[in-house]
């Protein structure tokens, strides 16, 4: 009997053993801080919530540590009238910093009123257009970017697609809003650029995957179909989508006629000429005659600025590259792909394409990673010796085996969303400036998308005389603040 007992009891500690090492890990410590900043002459207090949730799978296996900043109004009396909002970026590639410290967070950094760096050591300052005071913030950084990193002994390529991508974000909203008792909250999704795309298939993955139904999208600078994108031997619908952009930069440079005398006058014309005659030409390609060629390229020379013998030798078909490098080459300048109203300067006057992009490294680059390291550490008490990834290639190359052999076009999986939930409304800001995702292109694929009739109006657009990231620009951040609060409380 006593030896039976010590044998059970010897088997027990050894089942027990074998429990504690498959135990997870515990989810890493959180750090947790109080504000207060003034809106319209009133305080607001908020707690900031920051560090990393861990994606497990079902067995406990942990699978990614995903980095979140997450901003909640304080002396909320019921969070379930309180709407929050799951805000990213794009690239794919890019961290959550540009929304957070551009536009939607309550600090920012101070640029010019152009959109401008100013000399560093860069200064960041409470910002009085910040969502806060519409709806709680949780800034997601995907695996790869900020402090996200996958967990140890997990392949990074499991998170580097955009089915992938999808569901490591759609999984990560679905714990942070089951953990933070948020289901019965309002809830949106704020994405720009690939975060656009990224906004719209969660807006599917969401509904289908976990039952979740968004009230809302905010998509800043939009791509949703890649196709309007891609400037490949085959597809000619970027020239006709771009060619308004490109007149807008050309217009601002003042690179066109007198007959321009602002954007009012100008895009209804190029915006006409693009949808019908310089679109007719691209259908005919070499079966256009000598005169019709020239005829077409001296219309597209008063709306870009650029020379008839050029766009002719161009087969009239202006690359976006291209474009950024020829269009100030006169005056040894050129000019920006996320901002055309940036202009920088290159070594080499005669090459074919830019050095680098003026409106990203000699803009924002370095006054946006300055920002949100110190600001994390000094304000947030977050400390984290790895690289806070702004916007990096460690995430290339990216998956599409989704789409093999097609374009990536997510406007679908938006059409059913709202399909299926027809109280889901959309916002989508567009900057004039913005040769990344030109908003003719977005307003293209709006009107494929052959929604309802009676759901058309459940999507908004609205315009900027700014750039990609419009919010730089400080009429634009006033109006953009505007906007947004509008869209949040439901008109």
């Amino acid at each position: 009997m006593l030896l039976l007992a010590f044998c059970c009891f010897g088997a027990m500690s050894a089942t027990a053993q074998d429990k504690a090492k498959a135990a997870p890990a515990p989810d890493m410590p959180l750090s947790v801080t109080q504000h207060q900043i003034t809106l319209n002459g009133q305080p607001l207090r908020y707690k900031v919530t920051t560090g990393y949730l861990t994606l497990r799978e079902e067995d406990g296996k942990a699978r990614a540590n995903i980095f979140f900043m997450a901003y909640t109004k304080e002396g909320v009396a019921d969070t379930r009238t309180r709407p929050v909002t799951f805000t990213f970026n794009g690239g794919p590639g890019s961290s959550s910093v540009w929304l957070h410290m551009g536009t939607a967070g309550p600090k920012r950094i101070l640029m010019s009123d152009k959109g401008e760096a100013l000399a560093p050591p860069y200064q960041i300052v409470d910002n009085p257009h910040t969502w806060l005071d519409d709806t709680d913030l949780v800034f997601i950084d995907p695996v790869m970017t900020g402090y996200s990193r996958p967990a140890e002994g997990v392949d990074r390529k499991e998170f580097l697609g955009y089915n992938e991508d999808i569901a490591a974000v759609g999984d990560f909203i679905r714990l942070w809003t089951t953990r933070f008792q948020r289901w019965h909250s309002p809830k949106y999704l704020a994405g720009e650029s690939y975060g656009t795309t990224r906004a719209a298939g969660l807006s599917g993955y969401l509904q289908d995957r976990h039952g979740m139904y968004l009230n809302g999208l905010i998509l800043i600078s939009a791509i949703m179909n890649f196709q309007t994108a891609r400037f490949e031997k085959g597809n000619d619908l970027p020239y006709a989508l771009f060619l308004p952009t490109y007149a807008t930069i050309a217009w601002y440079h003042k690179q066109l006629g007198s007959e321009f005398p602002d954007l009012k006058t100008l895009l209804p014309q190029v915006e006409n000429f693009a949808m019908n005659e310089y679109t007719l030409a691209l259908m005919k390609g070499d079966r256009l005659t000598d005169a019709e060629q020239k005829a077409i390229a001296e219309k597209l020379s008063k709306f870009t600025g650029l020379s008839v013998e050029y766009l002719l030798q161009t087969n009239l078909r202006i690359n976006i590259q291209r474009f950024c490098k020829e269009l100030l080459r006169r005056e040894r300048k050129t000019v920006g792909r996320l901002d055309g109203r940036i202009t920088g300067f290159d070594y080499d006057y005669a090459g074919e394409t830019n050095e680098f992009d003026p409106s990203y490294n000699a803009a924002i680059y370095g006054p946006y990673t300055m920002a949100i390291n110190d600001y994390v550490r000094r304000e947030l008490k977050y400390e984290n010796d790895l690289p806070y990834e702004i916007l990096t290639g460690r995430v290339q190359p990216w998956n599409y085996n989704n789409v093999q052999n097609q374009y990536l076009n997510v406007s679908e999986t938006l059409r059913q969303a709202i399909s299926k939930n027809p109280y889901l409304r959309v916002l989508i800001a567009n900057g004039y400036y913005d040769l990344a995702t030109p908003y003719f292109a977005t307003d293209y694929t709006i009107h494929h998308m052959f929604l309802d009739p009676s759901l058309r109006n459940n999507i908004r657009m609205t315009y900027y005389e700014s750039g990609h990231m419009m919010y730089i620009h400080q009429p634009s951040l006033v109006q953009l603040d505007k906007d947004i609060s509008a869209f949040l409380s439901g008109k």
